[in-house]
Formats: C-alpha cells, sequence, structure tokens
C-alpha cells in the first residue's frame, strides 16, 4: 500500500475518526484506525461494537491496500507534522510515515481481526445542524451520567411527522426540544424512537453543528438496533440503549398561572455567588414574593449567604429549595435574555411541584423555541 495525502486534510480525517474512540479498552485492536483506499482516495474509519466514525478524503493512491493502526498515536504523528505531503507505505507488518524532514515507523495491527464497521440502510431524515447542535446541548444536560440505570443515560429521540423531539431525564430533571424533521423516507404510522448514548449525541452535534443539513438513519440489523448521523463524507454510527424510557412528558404541566419571570444573566451570577457558602450537593432555598427574589445559603456556621435580584412575579408568593447546579445547567440552556419560572402545585398542598424553566425574550413576551426544562428537588420518578 502506498498513498499520498494533504497533512491538514489527514490530520483532521484522523482526529475525527478516534473522538468517539474509548479511552482505554480491554481489546487493543479497537483503538485502532482502518485506513482503507477507495475509488476517489481514502476511507478512515474506527470501531468499538457500540460506536462508530467513518470518513472519506482525497488522496493520491498509488498501491491500493488497507492498513490498521493505532489511532491515538497517528492523530498525535499528525497533528505535529511540518507543513509538506505525507507519504505512507506499507512494508510487511510496518507502517513509513514521511513528512517533508519527518520520518516515523509504526507497527500495523493484523486487519483480520478488526470487526466489520457498521453501515447504516433504513428510514432516514434530515435536520438542520445548527439548530440540531444547539437542542443536544440543551437537553442533554439533563440525561443522567450513572451506569447503574443505562436507560437514562441517553437522549430519546422521537419522529413525529415534521419534528424530531429529544427527552432526556436523570430523575430529578427533564429537558425537552423538538426541531424540524424532513422525513419524506419514512412512511411508518408508528412513531419512530431512538435511545441515544448523550455523550455521542453531543459530540455528534459538536462535530456537525456547522456542516449544514444533517441526514439521521435508523436500522434493525442481526438484533442490533442502530442509528446514524452523516454529513458529507463523514458518518457516526451508535448502537442504541435498550430498555424503555420512562413516560416523563407526562409530568409537563399544560398552563401555569403562577410564575416569574427574571433576567437570566443576573440570575446566574447571584446563584453562582451565594451557593459559594454551601457545602457540596445542598440546595439554596428561593423566596418569590411581589418585592422579588431573595436567595439563602446557609452553609457551614462560619459562612451564609443571600441576595435579592429583580422578578417580576404573577400570582401568588411561593417558598421552593433547589439544587444550584442543575439549576444553572436549566439557566445556561434557555439562552434568552429572560426566564420564565412557572411553578406547579403538587397533591401535598405543603410540598411545591416541580418547577418548568423556559425561554422569555422580554419580560412580557415568551421565547419562540419548544425548550422546557422541569427542574424538582426531590425525585420526579421513583
Amino acid at each position: 500500500m502506498r498513498f499520498s495525502v494533504n497533512r491538514d486534510v489527514l490530520s483532521e480525517a484522523v482526529s475525527f475518526a478516534v473522538k468517539l474512540l474509548p479511552q482505554r479498552t480491554t481489546l487493543p485492536i479497537l483503538s485502532g484506525v482502518l485506513i482503507e483506499t477507495t475509488d476517489a482516495g481514502l476511507r478512515l474509519s474506527s470501531f468499538d461494537y457500540e460506536v462508530s466514525s467513518q470518513t472519506e478524503i482525497d488522496a493520491d493512491v498509488d498501491e491500493e491496500g488497507t492498513i490498521l493502526v493505532s489511532g491515538r498515536l497517528l492523530a498525535d504523528i499528525a497533528s505535529r507534522l511540518p507543513n509538506a505531503p505525507v507519504n505512507f507505505t506499507t512494508d510487511d507488518n510496518k507502517i513509513l510515515v514521511t513528512c517533508g524532514s519527518a520520518n516515523f515507523t509504526l507497527l500495523s495491527m493484523p486487519v483480520e481481526e478488526y470487526p466489520t464497521v457498521p453501515q447504516v440502510e433504513g428510514p432516514t431524515g434530515l435536520v438542520p445542524g445548527e439548530e440540531f447542535a444547539t437542542s443536544v446541548a440543551q437537553v442533554a444536560v439533563a440525561a443522567s451520567r450513572d451506569d447503574v440505570t443505562p436507560v437514562i443515560t441517553g437522549v430519546q429521540l422521537e419522529v413525529n411527522d415534521n419534528s424530531l423531539g429529544m427527552v432526556a431525564t436523570d430523575r430529578y430533571r427533564v429537558a425537552v426540544r423538538a426541531i424540524d424533521w424532513d422525513g419524506s423516507d419514512i412512511t411508518s404510522d408508528e412513531p419512530l424512537t431512538a435511545l441515544v448514548p448523550a455523550r455521542t449525541l453531543q459530540e455528534v452535534g459538536k462535530t456537525f453543528g456547522h456542516n449544514g443539513n444533517i441526514s439521521i438513519s435508523f436500522a434493525h440489523k442481526d438484533d442490533r438496533e442502530l442509528v446514524s448521523f452523516s454529513v458529507d463524507r463523514k458518518t457516526v454510527t451508535s448502537l442504541l440503549i435498550k430498555g424503555s424510557f420512562p413516560p416523563v412528558r407526562r409530568l409537563f404541566p399544560e398552563n401555569v398561572d403562577n410564575y416569574a419571570v427574571i433576567n437570566t444573566s443576573e440570575l446566574i451570577e447571584a446563584v453562582r455567588r451565594v451557593s459559594l457558602v454551601l457545602e457540596r450537593e445542598a440546595a439554596l432555598r428561593f423566596s418569590f414574593s411581589i418585592d422579588g427574589l431573595t436567595m439563602e445559603a446557609v452553609g457551614s456556621e462560619q459562612a451564609q449567604a443571600s441576595e435579592s435580584v429583580d422578578a417580576l412575579l404573577t400570582g401568588e408568593d411561593i417558598v421552593l429549595s433547589l439544587k444550584p447546579s442543575f439549576l444553572i445547567d436549566g439557566l445556561n440552556a434557555v439562552r434568552s435574555e429572560f426566564v420564565r419560572f412557572s411553578f406547579t402545585k403538587s397533591e401535598n398542598t405543603n410540598k411545591p411541584g416541580p418547577m418548568l424553566i423556559t425561554s422569555q425574550s422580554s419580560k412580557d413576551q415568551p421565547g419562540a423555541d419548544s425548550y422546557k426544562y422541569l427542574l424538582q428537588p426531590n425525585l420526579l420518578l421513583r
């Protein structure tokens, strides 16, 4: 095998291929990047049985072939090569890499032991890249990071008519958002759902968010349910999480008459200041009244804090306690100048229900997007 490729093109392609690989793996073969020659140049692939990345790039191929090489090592080398064409040549089980005056000899890995990279051929739709990336960032923050319950470590994608919905929860909060979906290829009468690992979806959003429309495909193959995301000559596939996602949409209220509108950035800064004295995992006390919002933190015996900010309250006064880190996650995700806190009621009259956070474009004008973030210090789901 022998080929020559642009340094920057190679570096970007290898970086993309290894981005989703685990830092540590029990199977060293899965740390490799598979490089194959094609009619147009090269195809670079990585796969760890759960997530795959594949990209095609232009290259001058003198001798066809396939090689498997340590992905992260190649990525480190490619990112530091001098500004010159990169030449690859194979010699038995060695790979010779030359670029200007730099020379590397890498040990090739056994290609025959590498798993077949999945190809997803199924119902396909298109979503706007930037809107997809924004929505993923807003929703995925609410996904659980505890692998003990895998089903809530993912983001549920829900295809309905002309929209793609996203839902995530860690049982203390729920985030939802919907974006436009062009799915003319999908003819199923049943809603199409896919539970995608949140980390994978976040990387897809960051990587593909500025590349126009993203093509999303779903497939059921050999008892494996897969989803793929493609832009131009790049594709990421992911094995879906098995299990039933909890019916959290039913927790969202239809209408709430008791709410407060607050400047988002002012509130974030105030919450950060007051929570400095809190013990880890402790909650802040929020008191809403006609005079505004007062936050109180009782930390150790040596430190307490309080601060007030302007808030426009509609309805009754209310006092509730919220975990500051969860609150800030929701406030950062809103991405509007003002934020609306809607206060729901619970069956227990002495205990407030979940608080709904939505965007607010001005003090008296709700935001135009569909983002919703439901938060409560007690478990939403048992």
